[in-house]
């Protein structure tokens, strides 16, 4: 498949890749090669080939959710570099 540049462009402008204008005809060109190989996948013939396991088969196991706070208080305020009695201390952003 072939991409005009303007399509290759917007592409990398979505992706955030930043593109000399070099470059364009260059990943023009590999992403026409990825399209041509990912459509390669539309011929295979799968009508017998059974669902993976992660289509739906399998069931997760479940945890009962609750909140807790691991009762680890003195353990994680250690490694604060500044704390007041049980809680964090920041410097103040807002005045």
């Amino acid at each position: 498949m072939s991409l005009d540049a303007k399509t290759v462009t917007r592409i990398a402008r979505l992706a955030r890749i930043g593109l000399e204008p070099g470059e364009v005809d260059s990943l023009g060109k590999d992403m026409g090669s990825i399209i041509d190989w990912v459509e390669q996948l539309n011929e295979v013939d799968v009508t017998d080939v059974p669902p993976m396991i992660g289509t739906g088969i399998a069931t997760p196991r479940l945890r009962e959710d609750r909140v807790t706070d691991g009762n680890r208080r003195d353990d994680v305020l250690s490694n604060a570099p500044d704390r007041e009695g049980p809680f964090y201390t920041v410097p103040k952003v807002v005045e």
